[in-house]
């Protein structure tokens, strides 16, 4: 690998993160990624120096997500469709879409080596955040990739006009609107687990792992959240949540849940009783906090994907 390879290499992290803003998808994002390290590399004689190699490889990278956004439509997080359902819904009610239909979320640790900050790695790390990133995938993908590069990358309008192939004045006016599309959309709470967070979190594992509902629940924001991606349905509120892990989902009693951080938030690798014995995978657990309650339940399901993508075993042995 060359000198220039490596120089390439050392943004990969910040790339991951700003394509995985632009995409909505860890997977699209890496592909997005290796693209833009091709699109470099053939085209590094062309590197004049005007603009740093950072900069001038997120162009890059912006241009890549524009021309894959041009192909398919936009991805979505089951709260933001249809309305919530019951918590005892009948088995017809759950109802699946693609995978390719929804946000994914990121492992953290992938977009964390950067040379950035503190206060910009915590930035970061807010704005990949489920709920930023599914109100992004609203946005047209040109106001997508003006709001990142500007708010987030903290580029130059005039940069990011010459990114988009456009005027100042358009990339103005697309700020914006996009401010305006987001401006409900606060990702402005701490990066960080407070300790009291900490210790919530703990009595989440405890009251899961011993499948204590009333304690779970207790521990949950009265607006909370429930989805579980492929599924459309999602729920709301701790009786809702309460009622469906007692019914439908009490095949998870018995689980054993491994610790990781995804999406800017805590989660939990869960694992339900294997009748061979040992756990299997059965969700990544994506939890999104206000203060010290839980305000989100995530369930991704996908675990044939997300668990090798998360460095996560595909089983876990009898205690």
């Amino acid at each position: 690998m060359t000198a220039d390879a490596f120089q390439f290499e050392a943004y990969r992290p910040a790339l991951l993160g700003h394509c995985y803003r632009m995409l909505g998808s860890t997977f699209d994002a890496d592909d997005a990624v290796q693209e833009t390290m091709i699109r470099a590399w053939r085209g590094y004689d062309r590197f004049d120096g005007r603009a740093s190699l950072k900069s001038w490889l997120y162009r890059i990278a912006t241009n890549v997500c524009l021309d894959e956004l041009n192909k398919r439509s936009r991805r979505a997080h089951p709260i933001e469709e249809g309305s919530p359902a019951p918590g005892a819904p009948p088995l017809e009610a759950l109802t699946q879409q693609s995978s390719s239909h929804w946000v994914e979320p990121i492992p953290d640790a992938d977009i964390a080596a950067t040379d950035a900050g503190p206060d910009e790695k915590a930035s970061l790390r807010q704005s990949i955040r489920l709920a930023f990133v599914a109100a992004l995938q609203k946005l047209p993908p040109k106001q997508r990739a003006a709001l990142l590069m500007a708010e987030v990358l903290e580029c130059p309008v005039v940069e990011v006009a010459e990114t988009l192939d456009t005027s100042v004045a358009s990339v103005n006016s697309a700020l914006q609107r996009a401010r305006s599309s987001l401006a409900k959309r606060s990702v402005d709470q701490p990066a960080d687990l407070t300790p009291s967070q900490r210790r919530m979190l703990e009595r989440y594992v405890a009251a899961f792992e011993s499948y204590d509902v009333h304690s779970l629940v207790g521990l949950m924001k009265q607006e909370v959240t429930f989805c579980m991606p492929p599924y459309s349905l999602w729920m709301q509120g701790p009786q809702d949540v309460q009622t469906w892990m007692l019914g439908l989902g009490s095949g998870c009693r018995g689980s054993r849940l491994i610790s990781t951080f995804a999406s800017g938030w805590p989660a939990f690798a869960q694992y339900r009783p294997n009748p061979a014995g040992g756990h299997k995978p059965w969700a990544l657990i994506v939890l999104e906090l206000a203060a010290d309650q839980i305000a989100g339940v995530n369930s991704f399901l996908d675990v044939d994907r997300l668990f090798p993508r998360f460095g996560l075993p595909l089983e876990l042995a009898p205690q």
